[in-house]
């Protein structure tokens, strides 16, 4: 498999991982969309939302999203989470992961 995200999971490419536990892993986003833009990406590969049936994996990924933002001191001012999904939904690395950003107020078509 030629997946970046699970090349970053076995160690091959080099992440500093900002929070890490037996099955997820949050990273800084090498295209960052606003000062603080974290992924936070399960360690079992699913392409995509719609791959995943795992209902407590979604709960672990929002509860280290909750961390994340804590860590970062971003949780007061406030953040933005979204899962991109197929290639209209943005999605450009096919692994499942949520987007955290903040540190500037969020415009854009959620509101």
């Amino acid at each position: 498999m030629d997946c970046i995200f699970c090349k970053i999971i076995k160690k091959e490419i080099p992440a500093a991982p900002i929070l890490e536990n037996d099955q997820l892993i949050a990273v800084k986003d090498i295209n960052p969309q606003a000062p603080v833009h974290i992924l936070i990406i399960p360690k079992k590969h699913y392409a995509t939302l719609l791959d995943c049936k795992d209902k407590m994996l979604f709960g672990e990924m929002l509860s280290m999203a909750n961390e994340v933002a804590k860590k970062l001191g971003v949780h007061e001012k406030g953040f933005r989470l979204a899962i991109n999904t197929n290639h209209e939904g943005g999605q450009t690395v096919l692994h499942l992961h949520i987007h955290l950003l903040a540190g500037r107020p969020l415009s854009g078509v959620l509101g």
